[in-house]
């Protein structure tokens, strides 16, 4: 019996399907419309809702939307945080990255600092007059705990106009003498600042010249302290003081009175208390009212020369001297200045360049005296003039031998000071 409809059989389907034949072909791909449904129908009596046909094709069933090409999304292609402009999908800039920024900008700012710090070691470095050979002193001490420096302001003025001259009252002497003496000893108890009065009783040993390399005998002769440095040189004046306190001097640092001045200028100025009563010398040029006042060059040089209008002279000017030098450095090592190129740079260049040291000396070893004098002035040291015991028969003022002596022994073991000075 056949179920397919009326004149419907396997023969007259065509193409052969069915049949086995091999020569069947397929039936071409059909199109089918989409038929896409309304609404449901209408209140009764109304017009049904037609179907809408469109063109979309339908694959396997799968509906419209598998073929969906994104073109209706809105999405902007290209964009996204890698898009043109750095923009992102809705065309906003993305937010910056602050840690990034802050990492990098850490690292240039430490590079700079680093390579500043470096370059100027070695341009300072490099500026030390290194002129005095404490290998030509004979007949040394032996070394002691912690480091001594002798510091000497000298009276010297190379370098300075006939005008600045003037200005300054230094005068016109030819050569140099010591204008201040000064054993600073750093080691684990604090430092220690002891001013050598100019008008010291000593013994001049025997010594071999500087230059002639000739050696002259001690005669036993009695002179002021000063009158080694004249006689000759630092290395006379090293011999001098090691003989006479039997401390070994480890470096010697001297500067001239232009050195001095251009420093102050350097730093702005430093801040001193003038005493009840003031200042006033004409010698020197020193003219000051009593009370806290900032100094210049000028007037710094005038205050640490000032002898002549001071009750004891030579051991009330040392003391001026501790205390005048003591508040520069104090001034000098900060971090505003050492950390500020455009300070730290015209201070070591005013100084540098009148500044004269022992061949063994480095940039390290000087930075270690201004630090130690600072210490001084805040506090963690002490200051105090070699202890006196009254005239010499020669008029020179003559050491306490016994006080001396004690004070050595503390200095050579880095202990801490417990004799007084005057």
């Amino acid at each position: 019996m056949n179920d397919w409809p009326e004149g419907w059989s396997d023969r007259n389907r065509g193409g052969g399907y069915g049949q086995g034949s091999a020569g069947a072909h397929p039936d071409g791909a059909r199109v089918m419309r989409q038929v896409r449904r309304g609404p449901s129908a209408p209140p009764q009596g109304g017009v049904p809702q037609q179907p809408a046909y469109g063109d979309t094709y339908d694959s396997y069933g799968g509906g419209p939307e598998q073929y969906d090409s994104g073109y209706n999304t809105g999405q902007v292609y290209g964009g996204g945080p890698g898009g043109p402009g750095g923009y992102d999908g809705r065309g906003e800039r993305p937010a910056p990255n602050w840690r990034r920024r802050i990492k990098w900008t850490a690292i240039v700012v430490t590079v700079v600092v680093l390579g500043t710090t470096i370059g100027t070691y070695f341009w300072a470095d490099s500026k030390l007059n290194r002129e005095v050979d404490l290998s030509k002193v004979i007949d040394r001490p032996e070394e002691g705990e912690g480091t001594n420096y002798l510091i000497v302001g000298s009276d010297s003025r190379e370098g300075l106009s006939d005008a600045q001259k003037k200005e300054l009252h230094t005068g016109s002497a030819d050569g140099k003498r010591t204008d201040s003496m000064m054993i600073l000893h750093t080691g684990s108890n604090g430092p220690t600042l002891i001013s050598l009065p100019r008008d010291s009783n000593v013994e001049i040993p025997t010594f071999v010249g500087s230059e002639s390399g000739k050696t002259y005998k001690g005669t036993g002769r009695q002179v002021k302290l000063n009158a080694a440095y004249a006689e000759d040189g630092p290395e006379l004046l090293v011999r001098t003081v090691e003989a006479n306190t039997g401390l070994r001097i480890d470096h010697y640092v001297e500067i001239g009175f232009a050195g001095f001045a251009n420093i102050v200028d350097a730093v702005g100025g430093v801040e001193i208390d003038i005493p009840k009563g003031g200042l006033k010398d004409t010698k020197s040029g020193a003219d000051f009212e009593a009370g806290k006042q900032t100094l210049n060059g000028e007037q710094s040089l005038a205050f640490v020369r000032t002898r002549y209008a001071l009750a004891r002279s030579d051991l009330d000017r040392t003391k001026n001297q501790q205390k005048f030098l003591s508040a520069l450095a104090s001034q000098t090592a900060t971090p505003s200045t050492v950390l500020n190129p455009f300070k730290l740079y015209p201070t070591m260049s005013a100084g540098l360049d009148t500044l004269i040291v022992d061949k063994d000396m480095g940039l390290f070893d000087l930075a270690d005296m201004f630090w130690a004098m600072k210490g001084v002035t805040g506090g963690d040291g002490k200051s105090m003039n070699m202890p006196i015991s009254g005239n010499a028969g020669n008029g020179n003022l003559q050491w306490d031998t016994a006080k001396v002596k004690k004070l050595v022994e503390e200095l050579k073991n880095d202990e801490t000071v417990t004799v007084s000075g005057n």
